[in-house]
């Protein structure tokens, strides 16, 4: 089978050119806005880390130029020339943002002595590399505070490019955060970190070449830098909506939104410029409600609240929107129209999609009912390049009714291997898949080409002519996509089809991240890597005393499960561990020598370890997703 990539077929090219008479192509105020105040950029624009392998390099994105080629839909084609737009912008006396240094943005505001970051971008690199760009051209104003809008790896793990661990001790640096933060940051990149870091890999195209038959960008941004994750723990929480700080003279007014865009998130008012910060609850595109990494599914009828209460409290006033992906908007009106239409917009999907479950519609079916009125329909910063209605109408509906929709056929169906050999033996054998799946990739039925050819593919994964075909439709139906994550998903699965898995290219699980665990984190991160079946017959307590925090806990492996509690108890374990919680992490490695060099003492019977770590199954960075 060839690996080189194909070009678009003419259902697919008419496609694109049907896209260009609809939408409002003319309309080039977002250009303006994303170019807008530019002081300069990073000559040349490559970030390296420590052992000089490049971690960001925005210069990749240069082909994006001119007129969208027939394999890249002409509007993401548009977002991505806008997300691509990277420099230091005056966004208006005393902020600044860095954008196009990372899939987010960081903002910079100016205080009396030094500075106040807002987000810090996803790695430590691309975050100094930010930090320097800033000071190149307003000076070496000292880092004062950081504020975290929410609780995505991509907001603070470049927190300790901007500050060093010298500064943090000292605590001559503040960090605010959203309540919940820590909980939430830390769990969501560990708990599933191996299985959504496996799938960011798809949705963010890191494995993609970039081109017009590759990765274009992702609609939020290009794509993610894949330096070092770190991790700063606020000193500060903020809890609750209209709390007020001044910070290096400054006047920062939070408004909480927690569930929106991250369980953990806040929106930050600056009333002195007039200046609203939207985290990531309102960006010019329509958003995830699920991401298809993985997640918990959003509350699009809390976000949507969130919003109209921004409106309430600072609409009368509000002269500038930025946030932590894309570019600011600028005037009173213009604004409140922006607002206004992110609002409506989660409020429509959320309102119509419980409209049609009601009348007794399956997500599927809603996703392909469902229409947005003409006013959002053709407004630029409604559109779907990160999230989708079709995704996004599903994740309601799953939000509210779960997995079943209520057809009994769907209560317990086979694997898909299983299904997928039988649907063989009804098409006559995985040959007749292959050329049903064929003929529908000619007819320019690229959907059913993928739903048949799949199941050819999963009856006999070595099948060359099934993993032909299937790629094929897969890269189709990339070209085809105006969501970035879509068409990242559909050319990661066709360049695994042809190459092989690429693996996790990107891990937001970093150690700093692990290190920041509380111990009941830590316990429940061993817990879930428990192989249940090869623990049934083991029985073990081992006893932790973290002498730091005067805690001790029992963790108990009974039953296949590793259960823990603090409460006191009448006997003994059969091990006791003591020391801080900087050295818990040693513990998953699960020999004494470890555990011993750690800085942590063992007494009683230091076996229970390696009976415990033989039982530990941990993830696989690079299982099948389009295979078997």
């Amino acid at each position: 089978m060839s690996t080189a990539p194909k070009p678009a077929t003419p259902t697919i090219a008419q496609q694109q050119r049907a896209l260009l008479e609809s939408l409002p192509f003319s309309d080039t105020q977002d250009f303006e806005d994303a170019t807008r105040g530019l002081v300069g950029r990073r000559e040349p624009s490559a970030v390296t880390d420590a052992d000089g392998t490049v971690v960001w390099d925005n210069s990749t994105y240069d082909f994006l130029d001119g007129d969208a080629p027939d394999t890249v839909n002409p509007s993401l084609w548009r977002q991505s020339k806008l997300a691509a737009i990277d420099g230091l912008f005056e966004v208006a006396p005393g902020i600044y943002q860095v954008r196009g240094m990372d899939l987010s943005n960081t903002s910079i505001i100016e205080g009396d002595e030094g500075v106040i970051v807002i987000d810090t971008l996803l790695s430590k690199e691309t975050g100094a590399a930010a930090l320097a760009l800033y000071r190149e051209y307003r000076g070496n104003r000292p880092v004062k505070a950081i504020i975290y809008t929410h609780s995505h790896a991509d907001h603070f793990g470049g927190a300790k490019g901007f500050v060093s661990q010298e500064e943090i001790d000292s605590g001559a640096v503040r960090i605010y955060a959203p309540e919940g933060f820590v909980e939430h940051s830390v769990s969501e990149n560990v708990y599933a970190g191996v299985a959504m870091n496996r799938r960011a890999g798809y949705m963010y195209g890191a494995a993609l070449d970039r081109g017009p038959q590759g990765g274009v960008g992702a609609g939020l941004g290009q794509t993610l830098s894949v330096g070092e994750v770190s991790f700063v723990p606020p000193t500060h929480t903020v809890s609750t909506t209209g709390h007020e700080e001044i910070i290096d003279g400054v006047r920062f007014v939070f408004q909480m939104a927690p569930g929106s865009e991250a369980p953990s998130e806040m929106l930050i008012y600056l009333p002195d410029h007039k200046a609203l910060c939207a985290a990531e609850d309102a960006t010019h595109n329509l958003h995830n409600l699920l991401t298809l990494r993985g997640a918990v599914v959003r509350d699009p009828h809390a976000w949507s609240r969130y919003l109209t209460e921004t409106l309430d409290l600072w609409g009368d006033e509000i002269e500038i929107v930025f946030a932590s992906h894309h570019w600011p908007t600028w005037g009173n009106e213009r604004v409140i129209g922006f607002l206004e239409n992110q609002r409506d917009l989660y409020a429509y999907l959320h309102d119509q999609t419980l409209r049609l479950l009601n009348k007794g519609l399956t997500g599927p079916e809603i996703a392909e009912e469902i229409q947005l009125p003409p006013s959002l329909e053709n407004a630029w910063n409604a559109r779907g390049y990160y999230g989708s209605v079709s995704h996004n109408v599903r994740a309601i509906y799953q939000r509210y009714l779960g997995f079943f929709d209520g057809n009994p056929a769907h209560l317990w169906e086979h694997t898909p291997v299983e299904r997928a050999k039988r649907y063989a033996t009804l098409a006559g054998g995985v040959d007749a898949l292959v050329a049903g799946a064929r003929e529908a990739f000619d007819a320019g039925d690229f959907r059913w080409a993928a739903e048949v050819a799949n199941h050819a593919v999963f009856a006999e994964p070595d099948h060359a002519a099934a993993r032909e075909v299937l790629a094929d439709t897969y890269e189709q139906l990339g070209y085809g996509a105006e969501n970035g994550t879509w068409r990242d998903f559909y050319l990661g699965g066709a360049k695994e089809l042809r190459d092989g898995q690429f693996g996790t290219p990107t891990e937001t699980n970093a150690p700093d991240v692990v290190a920041n665990l509380t111990p009941e984190m830590f316990f429940d991160a061993i817990a879930i890597q428990v192989n249940g079946p090869k623990a049934w017959d083991e029985k073990l307590s081992i006893d932790i005393v973290l002498t730091d925090l005067h805690a001790r806990y029992r963790l108990r492996l009974a039953n296949g499960v590793l259960t823990y509690t603090a409460a006191d108890q009448m006997h003994a374990a059969d091990a006791t561990i003591t020391g801080t919680k900087k050295a818990l992490p040693a513990l998953a490695a699960g020999s004494a020598e470890a555990i011993t060099a750690a800085g942590l003492e063992i007494t009683g019977d230091a076996s229970v370890l390696g009976r415990l770590t033989a039982i530990l199954d941990p993830g696989d960075k690079n299982f099948a997703i389009v295979t078997p």
